[in-house]
């Protein structure tokens, strides 16, 4: 809008209109610049820091209930004194593992030191902590593992090979795509794993052909999903923007896709994503059943069992840390005691004299 000043009088109604234009602009502006809440800056400093997406669910979740149990009180205006009454409630109420404990203890404390930026130092936060037992690794057998692994065909038969194979985490190996497979070095790359460490292991060669068909018929796939205007995938750590074209890359895409298309609400677009894990749970769970084990088997049960067999076969203990893509040799010596248990038939109870 343009005014024409003909007189002092005209000057003076512009001037006037002027500033009341201004202060509408900024009272509709406290509408229109609305922050953020507590929850979503949490999830954007948990993004920011490339954290997994079930650690983000995670802290999410735990954060909430903590607000809720304190009637949507703002954390800010609380401190040590409630979180403690929190945990306490976690232990004596709700009857939580201590690793449970734990886990929303961690997720508090993310909140506050990153999120709102307090000091927790003054609080002795640390004394909160559950005391976690140290629990030895439930171990297969090699024949229970052959047993396992007979029961257990097609993808999701591949898919535990690998676990037990590779000693993968489960995410791991439902992570991996085209280009992390190396036929010609017999190798398979490792990355965005949960220690953030890259790695390489050995590829089974006992299911290198049938990763090879797995190869073929996702290329058949992901042209067929192209032609219908998919093909898509998901690119880590915003590699989309830096290659606009490469989330339609063959060697880009997951090596155990899901059999449907599915929405992914981060990037508002339809793309298919990789299986997920509780087929492959459903499938083992079936099998251990059909093989008439009694032991408690999981997913990482396989990976237990990796380590344990290797260093029963000789391999040194730094080489395993290595493999497992674990920080501290420390956590991979749980398996040398592991061995020492499983040795002791050596030692025969009186009652067997």
């Amino acid at each position: 809008m343009w005014f024409k000043f003909y007189s002092d009088k005209n000057v003076i109604i512009t001037i006037y209109f002027m500033v009341k234009i201004t202060r509408y602009c900024s009272f509709f502006r406290r509408f229109i610049l609305v922050k953020k809440k507590l929850l979503d800056v949490l999830v954007d400093k948990i993004r920011f820091k490339h954290y997994s997406k079930s650690t983000e669910d995670t802290y999410r979740y735990w954060c909430k209930q903590y607000i809720l149990y304190h009637d949507k009180k703002h954390p800010k205006d609380m401190g040590r004194r409630e979180i403690e009454e929190y945990l306490t409630y976690l232990a004596t109420q709700q009857n939580v593992a201590p690793t449970t404990q734990n886990q929303a203890f961690n997720a508090i404390l993310f909140m506050y030191r990153e999120v709102l930026g307090m000091d927790t130092q003054e609080w002795n936060i640390q004394s909160m902590r559950a005391k976690e037992r140290k629990r030895v690794p439930v171990v297969l057998s090699i024949d229970e593992v052959k047993c396992v692994l007979t029961n257990i065909t097609g993808v999701n038969g591949i898919i535990v090979s690998l676990l037990y194979g590779c000693g993968f985490r489960v995410k791991e190996a439902l992570r991996l795509r085209i280009k992390d497979i190396d036929f010609e070095y017999n190798n398979i790359y490792v990355y965005d794993s949960k220690s953030m460490k890259d790695r390489v292991v050995p590829l089974p060669l006992k299911i290198r052909e049938q990763l090879k068909e797995q190869v073929e018929r996702v290329r058949i796939l992901h042209q067929k999903d192209l032609s219908e205007g998919y093909g898509s995938v998901y690119m880590p750590y915003g590699l989309s923007k830096k290659y606009p074209n490469a989330h339609k890359e063959f060697k880009w895409q997951y090596l155990f896709p899901a059999k449907s298309i599915s929405y992914d609400k981060r990037e508002d677009i339809k793309r298919r994503h990789h299986i997920h894990e509780v087929n492959i749970n459903r499938a083992i769970k079936k099998s251990v059943e059909l093989c008439g084990i009694y032991k408690r088997v999981t997913t990482h049960t396989l990976r237990h069992s990796y380590a344990t067999h290797l260093l029963q076969n000789g391999t040194d203990i730094r080489s395993i840390q290595e493999l497992l893509g674990h920080k501290s040799v420390e956590t991979t010596m749980i398996y040398t005691h592991v061995v020492k248990e499983l040795n002791r038939d050596i030692i025969k109870s009186p009652l067997d004299f």
